[in-house]
């Protein structure tokens, strides 16, 4: 009978996933790629308590999530943020994984924005005691409207924290700019697999995601 080792690498990749997209995508696989991960649990929020936006419902949230990165080999979706009661923090789902992966080296997966808010986190300290962040940069224009082929990179040089940097091409893809372009077509699938897999967004177009109020 084989006996599988216990996992080494454990990454954390969370995020609103509101929708998944094709640059959440190419950072899941540049990281279990780069970091050699033997497990990364994709983690959607559950109450984000530090976005303004209503978010869609969990259910939709997973399903997406399950499209875009369910065929990924060593991806684990983990909803267990969703299943929290009140705020969730980074560090909670950590100690969790610790607990879990006693022997494991954690690794938190991120983008640039996110690692320039970074001391704005609740209990950032305790998120570095805890794990590797593990970062990919992102182009500084990534909103509505952002010209896909645009490469000016966030400029990381300032940020005093350690960090691994992941190499991946820079792709200017928001979930702000998936959200905004069905908003603004009616052919929406059409238009958005430069933006999402295809199944993403084929599931958006289905369940009449991010359309306008009528």
């Amino acid at each position: 009978m084989a006996h599988t080792l216990p996992a080494r690498r454990v990454g954390m990749f969370g995020g609103a996933f509101d929708p998944p997209h094709w640059a959440h995508r190419a950072l899941a696989e540049t990281a279990l790629r780069q970091l050699g991960l033997d497990v990364l649990h994709i983690l959607p929020t559950g109450h984000a308590w530090h976005k303004s936006r209503v978010l869609s419902s969990a259910e939709d949230r997973v399903a997406m999530c399950e499209l875009a990165f369910g065929d990924l080999p060593k991806v684990q979706l983990d909803e267990r943020e969703i299943h929290r009661e009140g705020p969730s923090y980074t560090a909670d789902t950590l100690r969790e994984l610790q607990r879990e992966y006693p022997q494991a080296q954690l690794f938190l997966v991120l983008g640039a924005d996110q690692l320039l808010a970074f001391r704005n986190w609740v209990r950032w300290q305790e998120v570095l005691d805890l794990a590797t962040l593990a970062v990919a940069n992102r182009a500084t224009n990534i909103g509505a409207d952002a010209p896909l082929d645009q490469a000016t990179e966030t400029d990381l040089s300032g940020v005093d924290l350690p960090f691994e940097p992941l190499h991946m091409p820079l792709k200017n893809i928001s979930a702000t700019a998936v959200r905004a372009r069905v908003g603004r077509h009616t052919r929406s699938q059409d238009a958005l697999d430069v933006l999402v897999p295809e199944p993403v967004a084929r599931y958006i177009s289905q369940h009449h995601l991010y359309q306008p109020p009528t």
